[in-house]
């Protein structure tokens, strides 16, 4: 049965959002476990393109870029 809160787009951008962090804390975490210069690089960059995709899911709920209104 699907949910109030299923049919609010504020709940997925939330969810996304959340998950989006908890990926980029994941590959920053990392970094400090491996010893590749190139693979540093691989998921620094990785974690700033899901803050770049994070930050798109919160310009979505608040309507604060044109695209979005």
């Amino acid at each position: 049965m699907v949910s109030e809160a299923d049919h609010d787009p504020r709940h997925h951008t939330r969810k996304m959002q959340t998950r989006l962090q908890e990926t980029m804390d994941h590959l920053r975490e990392d970094i400090e476990k491996v010893d590749e210069p190139q693979l540093k690089a691989m998921f620094e960059t990785a974690a700033e393109v899901l803050g770049g995709l994070k930050k798109a899911f919160g310009d979505y709920e608040k309507k604060n870029e044109a695209a979005w209104r």
